[in-house]
């Protein structure tokens, strides 16, 4: 699923180079746009979130090859799948407070998201208004965290699948 939604959204880089190509140009010539820098970060923040557990997958993430690159094969598997823990337990967090920041954008105000998600299932969930950004153009929030926490899901699992094939490695089984 990482390697289909990394390679649609590859193709937003284009996207985020027309809404700044028309952000330049309306300045330029017209009056400015107001909704021109937020669906630009918008946009950016969807191709870096969904984007990322597909450059995991593919293994062009960044590393600090000063030592790395002189290891063995097995020696990396040990030092990738502790470091990958590490990364296991941030996303973790992060999802929790990226749920918890999504349910209080969609009107939910009890700091609980797991709450939220079972009131929104058995339909007793209290909702107030919709989160806005504070800017002049004022988008609802809830679409790109949402975005948010699906890219942050997409990285957790491909984080264990990462930790499963070290595992493997080191265990000499060929996945």
């Amino acid at each position: 699923m990482n390697r289909r939604i990394g390679r649609i959204i590859m193709y937003g880089i284009f996207v985020m180079i027309g809404v700044l190509l028309w952000s330049s140009i309306s300045k330029t010539f017209f009056l400015p746009s107001l909704w021109t820098l937020e669906i630009a970060q918008f946009a950016m923040v969807a191709y870096y979130m969904l984007g990322g557990p597909y450059s995991i997958q593919l293994g062009s993430n960044v590393r600090m090859d000063l030592f790395y690159g002189e290891w063995s094969a097995r020696r990396k598997a040990q030092v990738d799948a502790i470091t990958v823990l590490f990364l296991i337990f941030y996303l973790g967090v992060l999802l929790h407070g990226g749920l918890t920041s999504t349910a209080y954008s969609l009107g939910h105000f009890g700091g609980d998201a797991y709450g939220f998600l079972t009131g929104l299932l058995t339909g007793s969930s209290e909702l107030g208004f919709l989160e806005r950004s504070p800017t002049a153009w004022r988008p609802y929030l809830w679409p790109i965290k949402t975005i948010m926490c699906i890219g942050v899901f997409l990285m957790l699992l491909q984080a264990i699948a990462e930790l499963i094939r070290d595992i493997a490695k080191l265990r000499g089984v060929e996945i």
